[in-house]
């Protein structure tokens, strides 16, 4: 029986989105085994900073060898073994005995988070047409936040169970047997293959994603946008001046992103939900139902985004971000207690996941040039994950050395100033293929 078009294209973005649902997993299950491993390894707030960002730099280190290997070697075999190292991560992490099997295990785990934070995006990217391209990567930001919700439930189901940190870390096993299992029932990027040579293969592609007359329109704008170009990218050829623009807009997105403070709230919830007075168990409670505010208002984004476009919503999710970091910075100074500062908390992910979060990797996977896809999403990437290290390394011991009120004030001046660069430098995008945003930047 043969599948439908649309439905076909629904499945092999499922099965590639299963990467974000790991990505999501990985950095925050981390958030609920702190107030367990800190004790166990004896961790001083820095080391803290370290165990839980050590992620992260395995994820930088993945996020850039990615580039190239999928240029080399397609989307598609690549995310197979990031299915395959997120499972042996997540199995030798439950496992540490020490800190630094500990660590060498997230830093394991990292690498396929930085790849898959490269991969699953761009391949749905690639494979999804204009008119459906901003929902279905924004469905890859609704995986991610699922991995956080479905996190924070385990770790509190898991709370006051025995060795629960291990236990923890062991459950994402599962998804990632599942996610490296439906990777073999979905095709290579049909972009990847044009690119490589193999094109009827990627007009079989395009026509079972979208049918003949759409394939034919998108094979054609390829052939132009890859007319005279070879299919290796270097170091060299992509700091073009012809590129410098859209290079200059991937990374400020990738910096802003993170500076502005969402992961210091994946990863540390508990922690600021226990420095404003809540006990373990209740804050542990109250970062699920921070998960949950994560996921609804996700579905907000799938919904606007092709119809308001990425433009508006982002400067309408830096500028609510920046207020509520604000409100947070004043629940701190003036201790308005605990329930104004899960609000304030709650709101400012609201904004995140309304706006931010999905439009970011939207953004990142559609603004750069067929010819340079592959390196420059992992140079925008690779660039978010330094930022997004050094935001987690660094904030338990600001929180602890200059208080919560000016943390987030920073964290609030760092929100305006990723409206001002959106208002200032990013184009809309909407409704327009990816080789027809190739031509805004020339």
């Amino acid at each position: 029986m043969k599948i439908k078009p649309t439905y076909y294209l629904y499945f092999i973005c499922l099965v590639a989105t299963f990467g974000g649902l790991m990505f999501g997993f990985d950095i925050a299950i981390i958030s609920g085994a702190v107030p367990f491993i800190q004790p166990y390894f004896e961790w001083n707030e820095l080391q803290l900073g370290w165990g839980v960002s050590s992620l992260l730099v395995g994820a930088i280190i993945g996020a850039f060898g990615s580039g190239v290997l999928t240029d080399r070697y397609g989307r598609k075999k690549i995310l197979i073994v990031v299915a395959l190292f997120f499972a042996l991560s997540c199995a030798a992490t439950a496992l540490a005995s020490s800190s630094f099997t500990f660590i060498l295990a997230r830093l394991f785990g990292g690498l396929a988070v930085g790849a898959a934070s490269v991969l699953s995006p761009m391949y749905v990217a690639e494979v999804s047409p204009p008119n459906k391209r901003g929902m279905l990567v924004a469905i890859y930001q609704l995986t991610i936040v699922m991995g956080i919700i479905i996190s924070y439930a385990i770790n509190f189901w898991l709370h006051d169970v025995a060795n629960n940190w291990r236990w923890m870390f062991a459950t994402g096993i599962i998804p990632s047997v599942l996610f490296f299992t439906g990777l073999f029932f979905i095709p290579e990027s049909p972009r990847w293959l044009y690119k490589a040579g193999f094109r009827e293969k990627s007009m079989e592609v395009l026509t079972r994603i979208g049918g003949t007359a759409l394939a034919r329109v998108e094979i054609r704008e390829i052939s132009e946008s890859l007319k005279d170009n070879s299919a290796k990218v270097t170091l060299r050829e992509l700091i073009k001046p012809s590129y410098r623009k859209v290079l200059m807009v991937g990374f400020f997105l990738a910096v802003l992103v993170q500076v502005s403070g969402i992961n210091t709230v994946i990863d540390y919830a508990p922690k600021i939900l226990i420095a404003a007075g809540i006990e373990i168990k209740n804050a542990l409670l109250q970062t699920s139902l921070i998960g949950l505010v994560n996921g609804l208002f996700t579905f907000v984004a799938i919904a606007l985004i092709d119809k308001v476009g990425r433009r508006r919503l982002y400067l309408i999710g830096s500028m609510g971000m920046a207020v509520t970091l604000v409100m947070l910075a004043l629940s701190f100074y003036f201790n308005l207690g605990a329930l104004f500062t899960l609000v304030c908390i709650m709101s400012f992910c609201a904004f995140f996941s309304a706006c931010i979060g999905p439009v970011f990797w939207t953004l990142v996977s559609e603004i750069f040039p067929n010819k340079i896809r592959g390196t420059a999403v992992a140079f925008a990437s690779f660039t978010q994950w330094v930022f997004n290290f050094l935001v987690v390394l660094l904030f338990p011991y600001f929180l602890e050395l200059v208080g919560g009120a000016t943390t987030f004030l920073f964290l609030a001046v760092m929100s305006f100033l990723q409206w001002l660069f959106a208002w200032l430098y990013v184009p809309e995008t909407k409704g327009k293929s990816l080789e027809e945003i190739e031509q805004l930047w020339i």
